[in-house]
């Protein structure tokens, strides 16, 4: 709830055999996507990443370490048999995130998402009974655009702490360095950096609703977090792609009734 407040919300609104289990899974992800956020030292972060590695490994083992969120991503597993690459892959993708590096490509953004955002919407399936190559197609369509939506919603934290991790081939294309960035700017140029990266995020989830028909409707609420994506894309462009816009930054207080109606009318 506190870290992932739309993950949280998502997660209220699954069946309720899932509901704990996705809270886990949600609590799970919390630490190693802030790890590199928290750490001043790489080595700091490599040691985090490897309790997480070593206690999912554990988990499999039937030897849960004491740790109340690996305690219940045990029961979680044992309840829906989950894949176990899964969970290795967020680790895997966030620990090689750790140097600090802006993306070289979009595909590299996208590669990362579908490793970390993707590879939890998988296990939301696995949750939910679902095993369906549609939806995982879709999943792995929704995962990239909100690998990309939370690339973007994190730009102006960044950039107080003098770093960008936008693509750096969209960058070049305006004629936009990192220094803009850093420094606020919001000339045209960068407004195009940033509309390049939105609509990106915007065909990955017109991809996704494309084969909507074919996906089953079981597997409808684990795609929620569309609703909080669609948010962001809707407000970026009324404030003009301008990524600093302080309207950006605040909390959608009507988000749970959006969820909640995207939910009644099952739809994604």
């Amino acid at each position: 709830r506190k870290r992932d407040y739309e993950g949280f919300l998502c997660s209220l609104l699954l069946p309720s055999e899932c509901r704990t289990s996705a809270f886990a899974l949600r609590a799970f992800n919390v630490y190693p996507s802030q790890v590199r956020d928290s750490i001043t030292q790489k080595t700091t972060g490599l040691m985090r990443m490897q309790f997480w590695r070593e206690a999912v490994e554990d988990i499999y083992s039937d030897k849960p370490p004491h740790q109340p969120v690996a305690a219940e991503l045990w029961k979680a597993v044992k309840r829906h048999r989950l894949t176990k690459m899964w969970f290795m892959k967020i680790i895997d993708e966030r620990e090689k995130n750790l140097d600090d590096r802006a993306y070289r490509n979009i595909q590299e953004l996208e590669a990362y998402a579908e490793n970390t955002q993707s590879a939890l919407l998988y296990l939301t399936l696995e949750m939910l009974g679902v095993r369906d190559v549609h939806a995982d197609h879709a999943a792995s369509h929704i995962g990239k655009a909100q690998g990309i939506v939370t690339c973007l919603r994190a730009t102006p934290y960044h950039s107080t702490r003098q770093k960008v991790f936008l693509p750096m081939d969209i960058c070049m294309l305006h004629g936009v360095s990192q220094e803009d960035f850093i420094r606020g700017k919001q000339e045209q140029n960068v407004r195009d950096v940033i509309y390049d990266i939105a609509s990106q995020a915007h065909i990955h989830l017109e991809h996704a609703r494309s084969f909507s028909k074919k996906v089953p409707v079981k597997a409808y609420p684990a795609f929620l977090c569309t609703v909080a994506l669609d948010d962001y894309l809707s407000h970026i462009r009324k404030v003009d792609f301008n990524v600093f816009h302080p309207s950006l930054q605040k909390k959608n207080t009507l988000l749970p009734l959006h969820l909640y109606i995207r939910s009644w009318k099952k739809r994604y």
